[in-house]
């Protein structure tokens, strides 16, 4: 997290927005959602004195001005009305989800949206695994509602996949992605029967923020919506197939999901029936971002990134059905 130091004209469209005054009038904006007064709320931190970039990558620009955050979202997405009824859904969801505080607006051609600001995960503290398996347990007990947009197939894979250039790591990944099945790589339907619950769609701990209630949220709403549970645990499930991800924090998320009575995998027993396709599938796309990374920065792939491609090439080795 910095200040920007030199402003982009987009960087500054999305200050100004945050700047308008008109925001402290929305629920949620000069307060965190479900803060209540007189309750013994966590007080949240004092404001920056000047708007400041929190993220700025892959096409996403997310820029906090006091209370709020304001994100220029990815511009290669679509962001019709799919992306209006999730902000609808996560409207309804304050006490699991941190939405926007309004309907998107346009900005230079970019889908841009207004958030609460809220702690992000902190690296040198304790990880909070426990409470984001209890959140997402929590979000995959919701009833569905009938109008509730679809996740859709996972393209992130495909997408990523096809933009490897050459290289010894890049085949690896690609031969990988070829054991998957062919709906998963983009070139068939999903098949029907799974059971669906609302999902977040894109989980990681960098999805989680404290709000100031003191209660951890999910951010980041654009894959919410109806699909199979499994895939949000399919990330840590992935890094812990590679090694990257420690015994003892698999163990505590998978049981602090399971006391929660998630429905992504069985109460007991094995959980990798539900959760083997979903953590090849997030193994092969996060190697795919980690060699188009290590790629566009000229460098060789540090240790967790080549322990991503050497699962990917257990994965093509044991080989699957594709």
């Amino acid at each position: 997290m910095h200040t920007e130091t030199a402003p982009s004209a987009l960087f500054a469209r999305l200050a100004e927005i945050g700047r308008d005054p008109s925001l402290a009038g929305l629920d949620g904006a000069d307060r965190a959602p479900g803060a209540v007064a007189g309750s013994g709320a966590v007080p949240a931190p004092a404001p920056p004195a000047e708007p400041e970039t929190l993220y700025d990558r892959h096409g996403v620009l997310v820029v906090r001005v006091a209370g709020v955050v304001v994100k220029a979202h990815q511009p290669d997405r679509e962001y019709g009305a799919p992306f209006l009824e999730r902000t609808r859904l996560a409207a309804a969801l304050r006490h699991i989800v941190v939405g926007p505080l309004a309907p998107p607006v346009e900005v230079d051609g970019r889908t841009v949206t207004v958030s609460p600001y809220g702690d992000p995960v902190d690296p040198e503290e304790e990880l909070p695994w426990e409470e984001g398996a209890r959140l997402l347990a929590a979000l995959h007990a919701v009833p569905v509602p009938e109008d509730a947009p679809r996740w859709g197939r996972p393209a992130r894979v495909a997408r990523l996949v096809s933009r490897l250039g050459s290289g010894t790591a890049e085949d690896v990944v690609r031969r990988a992605f070829a054991t998957l099945p062919a709906w998963v790589r983009g070139e068939a339907g999903e098949p029907p029967g799974q059971g669906e619950c609302l999902i977040h769609g894109d989980w990681h701990l960098g999805q989680m923020v404290r709000c100031g209630d003191g209660r951890w949220r999910l951010i980041d709403i654009e894959d919410l919506g109806k699909g199979v549970p499994a895939w949000d645990l399919a990330r840590p499930a992935a890094l812990y197939s590679a090694g990257v991800l420690s015994p003892d924090e698999w163990a505590r998320f998978l049981a602090a999901y399971r006391a929660a009575r998630g429905p992504a995998v069985p109460a007991e027993g094995d959980p990798w029936g539900a959760l083997d396709l979903p953590a090849r599938s997030l193994a092969i796309q996060i190697a795919a971002t980690c060699v188009l990374s290590a790629g566009r920065e000229d460098r060789p792939l540090d240790g967790p990134e080549q322990a991503m491609v050497d699962a990917c090439a257990r994965i093509s080795t044991a080989g699957h059905p594709a």
